[in-house]
């Protein structure tokens, strides 16, 4: 069986895991975290980075960031997961959703100006398998408007939109150390906080709403209570866990990239006979071969498909049910436009196993074999 995931392990994280054991420093912001930080900091040029212990979480904080009230609007794409709507949503914002574009499945920026309202307070770009979604127009709608802008960057980390880091381009930006991401501490992810005028609240609203960490620094006498907040620190242990692979970001970034590309280059023919669709990356962005995924005619095609690869041992799925037509999302949001591609191109698209590690064996056994599906 080739399965669609394996999470990354590099050799070092046990032995960084013991260490910070033995330290007796094992809740959170240890030494590990701290390194993490320093590297997450020095590889995205972000000027404040804090780990958390999820995504989810990291997208919570920037809802509390941008202070992001009831009755507030957010636009996002529906072709996300579920946090990037809930974070917003548990702080009693609308979510407005817009179409993507088919070609990188991204939000289409050139919809975004025309679902704002006087309500409107962020827009949520997300950055689809790692390619970057079109920053320059984003950002100047948000100019235009005076919105904030808030990157989901799950799937992004060690991917760049014009040279610039995912996530540091927004005034707030998301990663995902999920087992299923590049990098991994089982679950977890990081705030990159872009705004300075945000470090001091973000490190507050990240220590259960205290000024802990100001009291750690030697900068006041004693800690309290002073802004509304959570526990989003994740143990020493897993950041021990993901700061192995952190150092090791570009062994395991080039060995993605050519799987992806093999990948790429194996099913050239399909898609030069029109049975499938590759991805697409813009010339604008350099992306982390996070996921490699084909496109089918319709959603009949893909079914048969999974199920053939199943045969021959090889885990392939589909992706997100878009949020727009979710129960919660008919709840508490609202498509704007027409749905022209997000549940047409949903329904198309099949992800294939892609993982650190992967061998070129089982590269071209995936790629014979939907090539034999095709009948090719």
């Amino acid at each position: 069986m080739i399965p669609f995931n394996i999470p990354p392990f590099v050799g070092k994280e046990l032995d960084y895991m013991k260490q910070a054991v033995e330290a007796k420093k094992i809740c959170g912001d240890g030494s590990f975290t701290k390194k993490c930080h320093d590297l997450l900091e020095k590889q995205t040029g972000c000027g404040k980075v804090l780990l958390t212990t999820s995504c989810s979480h990291a997208l919570e904080m920037a809802s509390l960031l941008t202070n992001i009230q009831p009755g507030d609007e957010v636009i996002m794409p529906s072709y996300t997961f579920v946090s990037t709507a809930n974070a917003f949503v548990l702080r009693g914002a609308v979510v407005v959703f817009v179409d993507i574009r088919p070609d990188t499945m991204n939000i289409d920026e050139n919809l975004i100006e025309a679902a704002i309202t006087p309500k409107t307070k962020a827009i949520v770009p997300v950055h689809y398998a790692g390619v970057g979604c079109e920053m320059d127009k984003i950002m100047e709608i948000a100019k235009k408007y005076n919105l904030l802008v808030v990157e989901d960057a799950a799937q992004g980390v060690m991917a760049y939109y014009k040279g610039r880091a995912l996530g540091t381009i927004g005034d707030v930006g998301c990663y995902s150390f999920h087992e299923t991401k590049n990098y991994s501490m089982g679950e977890g992810g990081a705030v990159l906080v872009n705004n300075a005028e945000m470090y001091e609240r973000s490190e507050i609203i990240r220590e259960k709403g205290t000024n802990r960490s100001r009291f750690l620094r030697g900068q006041i006498d004693k800690y309290t209570w002073v802004e509304v907040g959570s526990s989003y620190l994740p143990s020493d242990m897993n950041a021990a866990y993901l700061y192995a692979q952190l150092e090791m970001a570009s062994e395991i970034n080039e060995n993605r990239l050519a799987s992806w590309k093999k990948y790429y280059d194996g099913f050239a023919p399909l898609e030069a006979e029109g049975l499938a669709e590759r991805p697409f990356i813009p010339d604008e962005c350099s992306h982390n071969a996070h996921m490699f995924y084909l496109k089918v005619r319709n959603i009949e095609q893909r079914s048969e498909l999974i199920s053939y690869l199943k045969d021959k041992g090889i885990s392939a799925v589909f992706h997100y049910v878009p949020l727009h037509s979710a129960e919660a999302g008919l709840k508490f949001g609202r498509f704007h436009g027409e749905d022209k591609y997000t549940t047409k191109e949903s329904e198309r698209l099949l992800r294939l196993p892609m993982y650190y590690g992967l061998t070129d064996k089982d590269i071209d056994y995936v790629i014979e074999n939907i090539k034999g599906f095709f009948g090719k």
